[in-house]
């Protein structure tokens, strides 16, 4: 079985194929390959065995991250929780990614990694070709084909529907878009989340190139109390899922709700516009606070698992696991917020 490779981002066939195509997300489509392409300077391709001349109805997208600090490497998809193969059959699965592993090796990479949602037989079979388990992740999501009625009265009681009401009753007001304004006031909240975590923020393009590239996709929602910001969220969407993909508050104002009153609006808007699913995203195994944080919303709770060829020799747990994480967190901590916006800005082109 031949395979070949096109750009996804010229290759016209491609966006129809993913309309088409059932396990299709937000981070296969041309838009987020063109964020990460210009934020990072990651090359995408998609490994298929469809000819050029023919309809598309296979395909593997890829990033080739070219670091001199992390190494080279073919991952799918660098910054993305998550990215389905999109193969008919596991004959298909197996020869792409046997040639994805050959290319790579033959372009001195260090490792092909893959980033399947779906679980069943996939790891299975990705260890028969090489693969091994690479990074474990709780992957959750709300059903939103429920009445809206029915949704919210499976919240919790006092974190979620306490909080929607209390910030109801402060008065909070709430704007939605992609103006500059709510990117500014959005990034300001996110370096004090960040900083609060001890994490430098991905760099202030990366925001910038989703909303220039996803256009319609992509919305700021901003959470205000007496004009004064106080939570902020960037959700996308695709065809019949909405993604909640980054959050952000200020601490001194967390008690009013903020948050509360943005996913609800999310989900809201949501289901008005059709969508059956809300992906909130991945987050660590140990991070059990915010894995109950995510339930509280009736979110389904599944597990995604990565895995590269070669396999690595031990699994990534975490960067709060290694005395590195610890050390490199201790320093981000205590970073003024240019230094450590600058730090994000020179650091996440290498970790993807």
């Amino acid at each position: 079985m031949a395979v070949y490779t096109l750009n996804p981002l010229t290759d016209q066939r491609y966006l129809v194929f993913l309309k088409q195509h059932a396990d299709a997300s937000i981070f296969h489509t041309p838009g987020w390959l063109e964020a990460l392409r210009q934020t990072y300077g990651y090359e995408p391709v998609v490994y298929t065995t469809c000819p050029s001349d023919e309809e598309l109805t296979n395909g593997i997208p890829f990033c080739r991250v070219n670091s001199w600090v992390t190494g080279r490497r073919l991952v799918s998809l660098p910054f993305s929780d998550h990215c389905e193969p999109l193969v008919d059959t596991q004959e298909t699965l197996c020869t792409l990614l046997a040639a994805a592993a050959q290319d790579s090796i033959r372009q001195g990479g260090r490792y092909v990694e893959i980033r399947p949602l779906a679980e069943g037989g996939v790891g299975n079979l990705l260890q028969h070709n090489s693969f091994g388990k690479s990074a474990s992740f709780y992957f959750h999501w709300i059903d939103l084909t429920p009445r809206l009625d029915d949704i919210y009265a499976a919240f919790h009681r006092t974190s979620v529907k306490q909080m929607i009401r209390r910030a109801e009753r402060e008065g909070l007001t709430y704007y939605g878009g992609t103006s500059e304004e709510l990117l500014a006031q959005f990034y300001h909240l996110f370096i004090l989340t960040r900083q609060k975590h001890r994490v430098p923020p991905q760099p202030l393009s990366w925001f910038r190139n989703l909303i220039q590239c996803l256009g319609p996709n992509v919305r700021i929602r901003v959470a205000c109390k007496d004009k004064q910001p106080v939570a902020a969220i960037i959700t996308c969407s695709w065809e019949s899922t909405h993604y909640h993909k980054y959050g952000s508050s200020d601490p001194r104002y967390s008690n009013l709700g903020g948050t509360a009153l943005l996913m609800w609006k999310a989900i809201q808007d949501a289901k008005k516009q059709g969508a059956r699913r809300f992906d909130m995203g991945r987050c660590d195994i140990t991070n059990e606070n915010l894995a109950k944080f995510k339930e509280r919303w009736s979110a389904i709770r599944t597990k995604l698992q990565y895995y590269r060829n070669p396999p690595p020799k031990q699994l990534d747990s975490g960067l709060q696991s290694t005395w590195k994480g610890r050390m490199a967190e201790g320093i981000f901590a205590r970073l003024p917020d240019k230094w450590l916006v600058l730090a994000g800005r020179m650091l996440y082109k290498h970790m993807g």
